[in-house]
């Protein structure tokens, strides 16, 4: 081996990696993604001996790509092969054999090949692929010897299983323990597994990262949106790792999913397809039977894909559009438990019947070049362009005028080259993103929020200007490189480094408009409370910007110690610069009240405001993420037939910009609030209150309102020693290959750690934050002197999940033409506290929530899917989601001794389901026998019609006041049954 040409030596962990990237880049040969990349290994010999010499070629038979190895003792390793369909050819001396096998998504596919005489070893029972109009043989080879709990996802699966939207994610929960979740804010949809929030998983296409470094939902563009990520059309298959990844995978501390894209082959190669809904084809909601009535709702999606040659087995294009045009029902349910008719006349005006359609539109292109020059050489180009609008934030508590206009957009651009040598293999990415992500209010003005009097903080309705304005996102480049060394026999030996510089920003401005509260028991023309924002002037506009720079490094032996157990030893770290939160000086006035506070500096506080306090150069990134990850397999009898296997490590998340940079932006553009005097001349809390003159609904006489310095703002700290989230994570399980069904059980443990919080630092004159002689009761309106509440950001928020997984799965072939799939969970979660939610205002510190029951998690959980390839053309499909009830949070003041005692409880609504979902398809081909298939299709989602609710009255009652409708569902999971008819041609 050639002496390394880099002699650098740097003293920070920074310079550091930034060099050894350089050096590799430079001087290492490359190849595909490790992520993505499938391998082909095993043992040659010829008349029952390991070869002495023999010389292995893989070659993809539908573009052409070709790669070489020589074996070693018997022993081969092919590597960095793009996932598809091979023919291995070996010359052992005058023995030769062939065989042609399917590899899919990340695989280390473990293929031992004999030959005597020059004849090759009859190959099992293959599976016919028709490629290039030849029917080409191949063998299914199930990845048994593997520490990974993992699950794949077939194109198979892709183009044939039941769905209500082209999201390729949705077939996630095929994987045991993962969850894929609609139903979110505005219908949105997202992953999750485990206890750990969605924010904790990433999706890797082609090896690449497509992590939200700004906003919540694990990946750009998936914060709260009806849109899918990826034109599905494009995916060629991906697999779910839920645990036991190893070194390479890096941001997160959730499940991956490891996804590649599809390339132009040697034949040009086509498809469109167009599906529809509408109202007149979905059941009513139980909501909208008891009004006879039904909003309006559509769903279309359309798209087209076109590949081929641009050389003969050497370079390809691939072209596909995707997109989606919703016409969404929203539903009115005011808060409090009012109805329609008990509103006022003028909302009553407004709100119509209470059922709207809130519109959303979305398109998604992708491209892909690929070049293969020579054996050794290869270069890909890979583009991906998605924009999204939408009009939000209509129905539950909104009316119509209240809405948001929210768009949303994304580009990334990936350049790999890749180069073999031998033993060496190595992956180089360079790419580029940028995402963005801007809700505005569709009509500027006022706002007119009506509340309980009862309880003046809990909204009843919202009219008028809405307050939501945001403006965020991230752009940047990175540059990733991935060397693996195979020469050393039984090893594999996998490297790589990282580095991002990634601009993340935002600009948020809450309210946008003023927000005007009446009390619904009092007056309805003089509002009892306004909140508005305004920027400070000459100190900022409500803007953030940060240039992140982010690395990362790791190294990973897979060894083969003998035929029967490999050990899979990894460590990987990383490291994160987010200059705003390190440059952050906290203004002196803000110091001063801090420092001042004989409250918040009470011993009984709780709190050192020193560690809230911010000079500048006082904080330091996080410098511990060091991530062990080991796991083994035993393969019993050195057959594949029966593998124990297990793993144990740490993973390392982020945090969410969108939470660090409220620290300025909050004092950028303050909040200010006033409390007006009721027509009695009592004020409506312990709040100074002012007189109210309508001259106040004129934005400049409201403007004079709110303090030019910034006083009487809140206050946002962070901690000036933020950690990483991360989990640890242990598992073990056996594998078994029984005839034609794979099984597996595994038992799972994972608790995660330092999620973000923010918490309320507001306490009461002997620094405590309850009443002496109460439990509940946070001291809002006991701030800094001079300001508001203080709201300071830490880590605290914990999760623990002890899992069972069961799955059983007959894998779809050609030959067979049928597969089915079962993937049970038993979960045992807890958090400490509410998933989902960041603001922990209620107690002092997050350790007084206590331990919960996991929000979201339900304890059993089966999905099980079918495909089978009916007579004349037939497909028929069918996939059954069946889940127990979650449990729920709620404020328990009813059962409690005083009123003010009240307590966060948990329940879990009614029933021996909290969603169950049985969705079926079937599809006819048409073969003109002119090289054009053309096809229809119909999919019944939600075939029984079965009621899964998303929401309920959470509120027990009051002190004495039980509510009756406590636990009642108030809003609905869609589909209700739906059909949706699908119509294509493939070419």
């Amino acid at each position: 081996m050639k002496p390394h040409p880099c002699s650098a030596n740097r003293p920070t962990p920074r310079l550091l990696a930034c060099a050894l990237a350089s050096c590799i880049a430079l001087a290492a040969p490359a190849a595909l993604a490790q992520s993505t990349a499938a391998t082909i290994r095993g043992q040659i010999t010829v008349d029952a001996a390991p070869a002495a010499e023999a010389q292995v070629t893989a070659t993809n038979v539908a573009t052409g790509l070709s790669r070489k190895v020589q074996a070693a003792n018997g022993s081969y390793n092919v590597g960095g092969l793009p996932p598809g369909t091979y023919r291995v050819d070996v010359v052992a001396g005058n023995a030769t054999t062939t065989r042609t096998i399917t590899v899919q998504v990340g695989q280390t596919a473990t293929v031992n090949l004999a030959a005597a005489g020059g004849v090759a070893e009859t190959a099992p029972a293959p599976e016919a692929t028709d490629i290039d109009a030849v029917t080409v043989t191949s063998d299914f080879v199930p990845e048994t010897k593997t520490s990974e709990i993992a699950t794949y996802v077939t194109s198979k699966q892709l183009e044939s299983l039941p769905q209500g939207t082209r999201n390729f994610l949705a077939f996630a929960d095929l994987a045991p323990g993962v969850q894929f979740q609609g139903g979110g804010p505005e219908g949105s949809t997202r992953i999750k597994s485990g206890a750990q929030s969605s924010n904790g998983i990433n999706v890797y296409i082609d090896g690449v990262g497509q992590k939200n470094y700004v906003l919540q939902g694990g990946i750009s563009g998936q914060d709260s949106t009806r849109g899918n990520p990826f034109p599905q059309s494009a995916i060629g298959e991906y697999k779910v790792i839920s645990q036991n990844y190893k070194a390479e995978f890096d941001q997160l501390s959730s499940a991956a999913v490891v996804a590649t894209t599809r390339s132009g082959t040697n034949d040009f190669e086509g498809s469109f397809f167009w599906d529809y809904t509408n109202t007149d084809w979905r059941d009513r909601t139980v909501f909208e039977d008891r009004d006879d009535t039904k909003a309006r709702s559509k769903e279309e999606q359309y798209g087209a894909t076109f590949g081929g040659p641009i050389i003969q087995d050497q370079a390809h294009f691939f072209l596909s559009y995707e997109a989606k045009e919703y016409e969404s029902p929203r539903t009115l349910i005011p808060g409090r438990g009012f109805t329609l008719d008990e509103l006022p006349a003028n909302i009553q005006a407004q709100a119509g019947n209470g059922f709207y359609t809130a519109p959303f539109k979305e398109d998604l292109y992708f491209g892909k070049l690929d070049w293969a020059i020579g054996d050794n050489h290869y270069l890909e180009l890979t583009g991906k362009y998605r924009d999204e609008s939408e009009i939000t934030s209509i129905g539950d508590l909104n009316v119509p005028n209240y809405a948001t206009s929210k768009d949303n957009s994304e580009t990334r651009v990936d350049l790999r080259y890749q180069y073999t040598n031998g033993d060496w293999l190595n992956d180089a990415h360079l790419t580029y993103e940028e995402a963005t992500f801007n809700p505005r209010p569709v009509n500027n003005g006022i706002a007119y929020n009506l509340s309980d009097g009862t309880n003046i903080f809990d909204t009843v309705v919202r009219s008028g200007a809405g307050s939501d304005f945001q403006d965020k996102g991230q752009e940047g480049w990175g540059l990733q490189d991935d060397l693996t060394y195979t020469g050393w026999q039984g090893h594999t030996i996998k490297g790589g480094v990282k580095f991002k510089s990634v601009e993340v920003s935002a600009i948020e401005r809450q309210p946008y408009n003023p927000q005007f509260t009446y009390d619904i028991h009092g007056s309805l023309s003089q509002p009892i409370n306004v909140r508005f924002g305004s920027a400070l002037p000459g100190v900022g506009d409500g803007s953030a910007t940060s240039r992140n720079r982010q690395y990362g490094f790791y190294i990973q032996d897979d060894w083969e110690v003998n035929d029967k157990l490999i050990l899979n030893l990894g460590l990987r770290y990383d490291y994160e610069e987010s200059p705003t939160y390190l440059d952050y000086v906290t203004p002196d006035d803000v110091v001063a009240a801090l420092r001042g506070s004989a409250a918040i500096n009470s011993p009984n506080s709780g709190i050192n405001v020193n560690d809230y306090i911010s000079t500048g150069n006082n904080r330091d990134s996080f410098k511990d993420g060091w991530q062990p990850r080991v796991g083994f397999s035993y393969d019993l009898n050195a057959d594949q037939q029966h593998v124990i296997y297990g793993g144990a490590g740490r993973a390392y998340d982020r945090n969410l910009f969108d939470w660090l940079q409220l620290e300025i932006t909050k004092a950028t553009f303050p909040t200010t609030e006033v409390w007006f005097r009721r027509a009695d001349g009592t004020c409506p809390t312990s709040a100074p209150c002012i007189d109210f003159n309508p001259s106040y609904f004129d934005p400049a006489a409201l403007a004079a309102l709110a303090s030019p310095s910034g006083a009487g703002r809140e206050v946002f700290a962070i901690d000036n020693d933020i950690k990483t989230p991360y989990s640890d994570q242990f598992s073990l399980g056996m594998r078994n290959s029984a005839g034609i069904w794979l099984t597996d059980a595994t038992v799972s443990y994972i608790e995660s750690y330092d999620g973000f919080a923010f918490l309320l630092g507001n306490r009461r004159p002997d620094g405590s934050f309850f009443r002496p002689d109460f439990n509940w009761g946070a001291p809002f309106g006991q701030g800094l002197t001079g300001f508001s509440n203080l709201i300071i950001g830490t880590n605290g928020i914990k999760t623990r999940a002890t899992s069972l997984f069961l799955k059983a799965e007959k894998p779809y072939t050609t030959e067979s033409g049928w597969g089915v799939t079962f993937a049970y969970t038993y979960t045992d979660a807890k958090e400490n506290r509410q998933g989902g939610e960041v603001f922990a205002l209620d107690f002092p510190t997050i350790q007084d929530y206590g331990w919960k029951k996991a929000k979201d998690v339900p304890e059993h959980r089966l999905v099980s899917t079918g495909i089978y390839d009916g007579p004349a053309g037939f497909t028929f499909s069918g996939k059954l989601t069946l889940a127990t009830p979650v449990w729920r949070y709620a404020t328990n003041c009813l059962d409690v001794d005083k009123p003010d005692n009240c307590f966060i409880d948990q329940y879990q609504p009614d029933g021996t389901f909290g969603f169950k979902q049985f969705d079926v398809a079937v599809m006819k081909e048409f073969d003109t026998g002119a090289g054009l298939k053309m096809w229809i299709r119909g999919d019944v989602l939600n075939l029984f019609d079965w009621d899964n609710y998303a929401g309920y009255d959470d509120f027990p009652g009051g002190f004495n006041d039980p509510n009756e409708n406590f636990g009642e569902p108030n809003t609905q999971f869609f589909p209700t049954r739906t059909f949706k008819l699908s119509l294509g041609f493939n070419f």
